[in-house]
Parts: structure tokens; C-alpha cells; sequence
């Protein structure tokens, strides 16, 4: 019996037209889009669709405006092709704030909830480090071991923490820049193929995101979380989880840990899961999962082309 688990993108992933052609082609879509519009007071839908790119790419923005993406795949999988994610999915997993997609799609959380949690979250981590203070990296041909090495040394009584483990060697250092400009050099150094500064306004997931992380608290302290119809892999722990409680915390101690993206893609692979279905704009996830778990089938659901094409 085949296992499949469905997957949510996270920051980075947007681009300017995104879920255009689903609101166009799909009554289920456009329902989303208001709704999440509706819970922002904000035509968050027009800058999806029509840009401008640097509004768009704004923290606050980006975070609601996926999960919006997201959730419209979803929804139009359940209007045109009969999904049921309680019986398709045996999963769900979402990469940073696509775990908040992950929840919303099973059921954990409503679609204005999640779209007011993600701009509390985009609004709290911006704020968190005045802008130019903080960075991020990205080492290409590394694994979490040189990685943590390399954010050690780089320190130098500043932040330096991995932020992503994301697989198929590509981890992810935040926290000051000056730490990050060091591990940048200590990375060409000790061989690493490529080390990039990553165009984000924020050192994401490191410990300079502590009053983010205590913001979220007070925000998800006071929101209605449900158990997901599907378990969830949580990002900070790599395994399972059910527990509203449980998820609660996790999505707190997610703003400053680890996302660990490759852990969940292996913990999956070793839980039988060969199936993946990436639901949202952009398809970095499923090339992921298909690098984690051998022999993986990975496909990605973003536009009107994709979901007419897929036989579920």
C-alpha cells in the first residue's frame, strides 16, 4: 500500500502570479483568496497576482499570501477531483511557515486564523532585528555536521545557528551578519561548494528571533488549534505530532529552531512513504523529497496546468 504524504513551501518560494490562473479557472480558489483577504483587510490576492515583486516579497505579505496558494490547491483538489486529505494523505509536512499551511489543510486550524497567525509571525520576525543587523546563508555542498562546525567558528560571541537543514547538502545559516560574512569565508575555506548570502530581510530561525517567538506565544495561546485529521511532522522535532498542545509549542520553538527539513523528508522515507504531493507555488520541496527517499514519486501543485493533469 502505497504512503503519501502532502507538502506546503515555505519563504522563498512566491512569485508575482502566483495563483492567478486558479482564481481565474476555479470558484474554490477565489473563495480562499477572499477569505484570506477578508481576515487581513487587505487585497493581499491583487499583490499575488499582479505584483509588485518587493511587496510581495515583504515577510508580512509573503507568509499569508503562500499559505493562500497552498490552501487554494487544496481546495480546488477537494472541489474538482474529490480529495479527502483524511483518507488520500498519510502526512502532512510544511517547510517554516508551510507548516502552518500543513495545519490549515488538515483541519487544524481555519483559513482566516492561519492567515492572521502568518501575519502576527511575518510582522513579529521583521520586527525582531532592526533591518542590515541580521543574515542569512546558504552553503551549498554541506551537511549538518561541517555546517554546525562552520556556524561555531563563525560565532565569535555573535548568533551564527543553522536554520535549515534542507538535504540533498544544502544547509542554512542565520544570525548576525558580520557572523554570517565570516561563515561565508570559513565555508570557502574548508572546501564547501558554494557559500551565498540569501536575500532575506531577517537572521530566520536563530535565536535572535526570541521576541518573535514569544509574540507567536502570546498569539497561538489565544488561538483555536484542533487535532489534524492527518499527523503532522513538525519541523522542530522531525517526527509526528497530534497533540494541539503539542503543536502549540512546537510552532513556538519553530521561530528560533531548526527547521529540519531533511530528518522529516527521512523519517517519511523510513515510515513508508514513497508519494508526495507538494501543494502551493513553486516546486522546490518535491525535488527534495525526491533526493531524501529513493525511488520517491514527487509532483508539484501549483497552477491550473498541474491539478488538470494530475490523476490523484
Amino acid at each position: 500500500m502505497t504512503k503519501t504524504a502532502f507538502l506546503f513551501p515555505g519563504q522563498g518560494s512566491q512569485a508575482v502570479g502566483m495563483g492567478k490562473s486558479l482564481a481565474e479557472n476555479f470558484a474554490a480558489a477565489r473563495a480562499v483568496f477572499e477569505e484570506v483577504d477578508a481576515a487581513l483587510g487587505q487585497k493581499l490576492s491583487s499583490l499575488m497576482f499582479e505584483g509588485p515583486e518587493d511587496q510581495l516579497t515583504l515577510t508580512a505579505n509573503a507568509q499569508p499570501a503562500l499559505m493562500a496558494v497552498s490552501l487554494a490547491v487544496i481546495r480546488v483538489l477537494e472541489a474538482e477531483k474529490g480529495l479527502d486529505l483524511a483518507k488520500s494523505a498519510d502526512f502532512v509536512a510544511g517547510h517554516s511557515l508551510g507548516e502552518y499551511s500543513a495545519l490549515a489543510a488538515a483541519g487544524a486550524l481555519t483559513i482566516s486564523d492561519t492567515a492572521k497567525l502568518l501575519r502576527i509571525r511575518g510582522d513579529a520576525m521583521q520586527a525582531a532585528v532592526p533591518v542590515g543587523q541580521g543574515g542569512m546563508c546558504a552553503l551549498i555542498g554541506a551537511e549538518w555536521d561541517l555546517a554546525s562546525e562552520i556556524a561555531k567558528e563563525a560565532g565569535q560571541g555573535e548568533v551564527c545557528d543553522v536554520a535549515n537543514d534542507n538535504g540533498g547538502g544544502q544547509v542554512v545559516l542565520s544570525g548576525h551578519k558580520g557572523a554570517i560574512d565570516r561563515a561565508i569565508e570559513i565555508a570557502k575555506a574548508k572546501g564547501v561548494k558554494r557559500a551565498l548570502p540569501l536575500p532575506v530581510s531577517a537572521p530566520f530561525h536563530s535565536s535572535l528571533m526570541q521576541p518573535a517567538a514569544e509574540r507567536m506565544r502570546e498569539a497561538l495561546a489565544g488561538a483555536t488549534i484542533r487535532a489534524p485529521n492527518v499527523p503532522l511532522i513538525a519541523n522542530v522535532t522531525a517526527s509526528p505530532v497530534s497533540d494541539p498542545e503539542a503543536i502549540r509549542q512546537h510552532l513556538v520553538a519553530q521561530v528560533t529552531g531548526s527547521v529540519r527539513w531533511r530528518e522529516s523528508m527521512i523519517w517519511l522515507g523510513q515510515a513508508g512513504v514513497t508519494r508526495f504531493v507538494e501543494c502551493g507555488s513553486g516546486k522546490v520541496l518535491a525535488g527534495l523529497a525526491r533526493r531524501a527517499v529513493a525511488g520517491a514519486e514527487a509532483v508539484s501543485l501549483g497552477t491550473t496546468e498541474d491539478i488538470s493533469g494530475w490523476g490523484g
